[in-house]
């Protein structure tokens, strides 16, 4: 992984500044697959990784949807994709954006490096991250038993009984998991029926492991503090308001996810809670030459290979973006925002 540096000239610390016709955000299957087609198009691409490199999927044990691989582990199918665009062409650099500016033409991204980056076009696939319910002892139990990534720390809690809570396919999928390590699952959820695909309920109702505890949703998260860590949970049924306390080692949190879009979300047109909005059958943003893929614009699929698809339109649709402006043989613009289209987010 390669990390941009800062340069010394007289004892002072000198910013690298670095210019790209296409600069992607994100380093999901949508960043990765983005950067093979733009790569392929000969543009160039510069990919940020970002704060976890390879996305959401290296938190996930086995993939079985992803097509050309009946089963794959999560984390080995980023590192593939990762080689993939780098063969490619692609060059990655393992830095994190902390601002971006899409006011200004070039677009200016500001990385945690030092490294100013700036670019003719953006393509960003940040991405979401895990929601959390937003408790008190939830926060102060964090990384001390209240988790939101079973492939991460599903191993502390051999042979203990542990609660998970969520009715979706995350849900279903970090309980099934977890079954390697605990004595016994129990799935939280605060209706009658699950969210998730019908073969992993399935899986799910038939694992001897498992119980599932319906119309209750997490009240509390009960613990000590010497030494810091989860000794149950208390539980509201949904209905009745009676309160129920488990005993368990850990709780995992799996409620879906939010998208990544603190960089853009005064800057871009967004709806449904921060998901960027693009156009009909188009991942083109309300800024021209800013191209959104993933999960970061997608509340309604968000499968990997549906990101897959859409970093793939991104690069596609940068491509035909920097023909049209002129741009594509890389020449550099220092012009206000626009190329005579207005920002609807700056209003």
């Amino acid at each position: 992984m390669q990390v941009p540096t800062r340069h010394m000239q007289g004892g002072r610390t000198m910013s690298k500044t670095r210019h790209a016709r296409v600069l992607i955000i994100g380093s999901g299957p949508a960043g990765y697959t983005a950067g093979v087609y733009a790569a392929r198009a000969m543009l160039e691409p510069l990919l940020i990784q970002g704060l976890e490199p390879g996305g959401q999927l290296t938190t996930t044990t086995d993939v079985e949807n992803w097509p050309g691989h009946i089963e794959i582990q999560g984390p080995e199918l980023m590192v593939t994709m990762e080689a993939h665009a780098r063969a490619m062409g692609c060059e990655i650099e393992g830095d994190i954006i902390s601002k971006l500016e899409l006011d200004k033409r070039p677009f200016v991204a500001h990385g945690d490096s030092g490294t100013t980056y700036t670019a003719d076009s953006v393509i960003l696939a940040t991405g979401a991250r895990a929601k959390w319910i937003g408790l008190e002892t939830e926060e102060a139990y964090k990384g001390f038993g209240v988790s939101a990534c079973a492939t991460c720390d599903g191993f502390f809690y051999r042979g203990k009984e542990i609660v998970v809570i969520g009715g979706g396919n995350t849900a279903v999928e970090e309980a099934l998991f977890l079954t390697n390590f605990a004595s016994k699952v129990t799935l939280i959820h605060r209706r009658d029926t699950l969210r998730a695909e019908k073969i992993l309920q399935d899986r799910l109702f038939k694992h001897p492991k498992i119980e599932t505890l319906w119309h209750h949703q997490l009240e509390e998260v009960v613990g000590e503090d010497d030494p810091k860590g989860v000794t149950g949970v208390k539980v509201r049924h949904v209905e009745t308001g009676e309160i129920t306390e488990l005993s368990c080692a850990g709780v995992f949190v799996a409620i879906g996810h939010a998208p990544a879009s603190e960089l853009v979300k005064d800057q871009l047109e967004t709806h449904m809670g921060g998901y960027v909005v693009t156009k009909p059958d188009s991942t083109e943003t309300s800024i021209p030459g800013v191209f959104a893929a993933g999960d970061l614009t997608d509340h309604k699929y968000r499968q990997a290979v549906t990101s897959a698809g859409m970093g793939c339109m991104a690069a596609l649709e940068a491509e035909r973006y920097l023909a049209e402006v002129g741009l594509d043989e890389g020449k550099v613009e220092t012009e206000p925002l626009g190329y005579g289209a207005e920002n609807p987010a700056a209003e």
